[in-house]
C-alpha cells in the first residue's frame, strides 16, 4: 500500500493539515536523517536514546551491544516509540508567540523483532554504512562472525506511522503585519566541512570515493 493505515494513536490532533500517512514521504524522511530517537520504559522508567538506523525497505533497522538495555528491553517486548526530525529552518515571527520552525518528522510505534540470521545481520551492518556514506561498505572491512554475534540487530516494521511537515513563511495575527520588525525564515542545512585524516593514516592513502563530496540526501 502506498499509504500507512491510520491509527488511534497516529491520528494527528494538532495540526492535521501538516500530516501525512504517504508512505513514500515517511521514507524519505527517514533516508536523509542520520540519527533517530528512541522511547521506552523499563520498570516505569521511561527512557529517550538517540542511536544511529537504516531503513531496509519496510523496515527500520537499530543496532548496538548484546548489552545494551536499550536493545535488551526492546528485544524482550517492549512498546517501542521512534522519531526522526530534519530540521529545515527558524521561522521568524513579528509576534513572539508566532515564532516556529519548518521541520520534516516521522514518529513510528511498535514492536521490534531480533535478527538473528547472520546474513541478515550482516545485510543490516552493510545497509547501516551505505546510510552514513553511500559506498563505504565497499571500501572496508566488514564484520566478522565474532562481531556480528556481539551485536544486537533488531528491525520495527514501518506500520503504524506518520509524518508532520511544517514549511513557508511565518503565520502572523493581521494586527501584526504592520509591525515595523524583521520577519522571514532563516533556512537550515546539514552539512559537511572537509574531512580530517586519522593521525593514524598514512599520508599516501586518499580520500574514498564516498567523501567526494560527502552530502546528505535530500
Amino acid at each position: 500500500m502506498s499509504t500507512l493505515t491510520v491509527t488511534p494513536r497516529t491520528r494527528l490532533v494538532r495540526r492535521p493539515d501538516r500530516g501525512s500517512f504517504d508512505r513514500a514521504t515517511v521514507h524519505a524522511i527517514l533516508d536523509e536523517a542520520l540519527i533517530c530517537h528512541v522511547g521506552f520504559e523499563v520498570d516505569g522508567q521511561p527512557y529517550v536514546l538517540p542511536t544511529v538506523y537504516v531503513r531496509i525497505e519496510e523496515h527500520l533497522y537499530v543496532h548496538g551491544s548484546v548489552g545494551s538495555r536499550m536493545l535488551r528491553s526492546l528485544r524482550e517486548g517492549a512498546q517501542v516509540c521512534v522519531t526522526v526530525t530534519l530540521l529545515d529552518g527558524l521561522v521568524l515571527a513579528r509576534s513572539a508567540f508566532h515564532h516556529s520552525m519548518n521541520y520534516r518528522s516521522v514518529v513510528l510505534l511498535g514492536r521490534a523483532q531480533e535478527v538473528t540470521e547472520l546474513p541478515e545481520k550482516r545485510r543490516a551492518f552493510d545497509a547501516l554504512l551505505e546510510h552514513i556514506a553511500p559506498g563505504r561498505s565497499r571500501e572496508v572491512r566488514p564484520a566478522d562472525d565474532l562481531e556480528t554475534r556481539a551485536t544486537t540487530v533488531l528491525r520495527l516494521p514501518i506500520e503504524e506511522a506518520s509524518a508532520k511537515i511544517r514549511t513557508g513563511p511565518p503565520i502572523d495575527d493581521e494586527r501584526d503585519y504592520a509591525l515595523g520588525c524583521w520577519a522571514g525564515v532563516v533556512p537550515l542545512a546539514l552539512t559537511a566541512a572537509q574531512p580530517i585524516a586519522d593521525p593514524a593514516l598514512p599520508a599516501a592513502i586518499p580520500l574514498p570515493p564516498s567523501l567526494q563530496p560527502y552530502r546528505r540526501l535530500r
